[in-house]
């Protein structure tokens, strides 16, 4: 049947062809017609979602607090002005990107994204004031970014943090067990910021636009925040552990001359990420399997005398780094055991580690050094 309406197609174009015009030119010309409605289509489901998802977000906020939505709407014009002045403050210019990238002498200076001194501050800083969800100017139809896609959930869950933190103090009464029956508001949200966030740190830019420095602010806060996090980890779990992932390869996968910033940006996200219990145990678990395929391939070139990738073998040092400021974290609370964390990626990366460090220590005898030091992090915690 396929192979007839096919037969069809092409007899049909060929009968229908203008004048002056071959069948390829024709069949050209019908496939880049189709090809524009197809897209228009598909521009115009994008927006009615977004503005769906909007919706939701609305009513769902309405129904955790009504009295801080009926607050919000009179908040309208004080919101659009925090936001324009929030438009023209950009990042510090100690964030400008270093020529060569190399010098890493001043770690303040790696703090690219704003990302640690922002989450401090906003730590410190509780009176500093929210974007309210009625204040969100609309998408702009014409020229969407990769900026714009993440003002929805951006503003959607700084508002739910503002709710909680009112609601601690008595100011408002919140319902947060409302998170539970509305997953798929919950989960796009989250989704939407974290996709934004993975496509910024393929491509970072320096500065760093003040709205993606305000979702990373914003996520670290939800992942922190000890009510929060457990409904959107309840919802979101797959979603955060593949965005840490993909976070870990950028990590590995970085091949320009000037990475060096961009990758410190990178490995502070993910240090951060690591303060939340959940995503702690997962984050490490991730980081030994990466860090002990390495050490098997290192392994197994410098057995065979073959050429290994100086590139990664670089990088994997920012594995190392986030890996024992992970371990060092989790030992140090007293209230979780140490020994759990890690699993059954902690057996196999002990299983053979000492023979790794035998055979490459001469070679790589930093490499190996970071090796043992890890082990003696998770040996440390498994004798507590």
């Amino acid at each position: 049947y396929l192979k007839i309406s096919k037969l069809a197609l092409a007899f049909a174009i060929i009968h229908s062809k203008p004048p002056g015009k071959s069948s390829k030119e024709y069949t050209e010309y019908l496939a880049k017609t189709v090809s524009e409605q197809d897209f228009g289509w598909k521009w115009k489901v994008e927006v009615l979602e977004a503005e769906v998802l909007r919706l939701r977000q609305e009513l769902l906020l309405s129904r955790i607090s009504p009295r801080f939505c009926l607050e919000n709407r009179k908040q309208d014009t004080s919101a659009e002005t925090l936001l324009g002045q929030e438009s023209i403050n950009p990042t510090s210019s100690s964030s400008q990107l270093e020529d060569s990238g190399c010098d890493v002498s001043n770690d303040s200076a790696f703090d690219s994204l704003g990302i640690a001194s922002d989450f401090h501050q906003s730590q410190h800083n509780d009176s500093t004031s929210k974007h309210w969800l009625g204040g969100v100017p609309p998408l702009n139809l014409c020229h969407a970014s990769e900026e714009q896609s993440v003002t929805a959930p951006v503003h959607f869950l700084e508002s739910l943090l503002e709710i909680r933190k009112l609601s601690e103090e008595g100011i408002l009464q919140a319902d947060f067990s409302e998170l539970e029956n509305d997953s798929f508001t919950i989960c796009n949200s989250v989704s939407q910021l974290l996709d934004g966030l993975t496509v910024f740190y393929n491509s970072p830019k320096f500065p760093a636009p003040s709205l993606l420095t305000e979702g990373v602010r914003v996520l670290i806060s939800l992942m922190t925040d000890s009510k929060l996090s457990n409904h959107v980890l309840k919802k979101c779990f797959k979603k955060m552990e593949e965005f840490e992932k993909n976070l870990i390869q950028i990590i590995l996968r970085n091949r320009s001359v000037n990475r060096f910033q961009a990758l410190h940006s990178v490995s502070e996200m993910l240090g951060l990420l690591g303060r939340n219990n959940i995503l702690r145990n997962s984050l490490i678990s991730l980081l030994l399997s990466e860090v002990r395929q390495f050490a098997e391939q290192l392994l197994q070139t410098h057995q065979v005398q073959s050429v290994y990738d100086v590139t990664q073998y670089e990088n994997i040092f920012f594995l190392f780094m986030i890996l024992e400021q992970l371990l060092q974290n989790e030992t140090e609370e007293s209230n979780i055991s140490s020994s759990d964390y890690g699993g059954e990626e902690k057996i196999k990366f002990l299983g053979n580690l000492d023979q790794i460090i035998l055979h490459l220590s001469d070679e790589f005898p930093l490499f190996s050094l970071y090796l043992w030091r890890v082990s003696v992090l998770l040996n440390s915690g498994q004798m507590q």
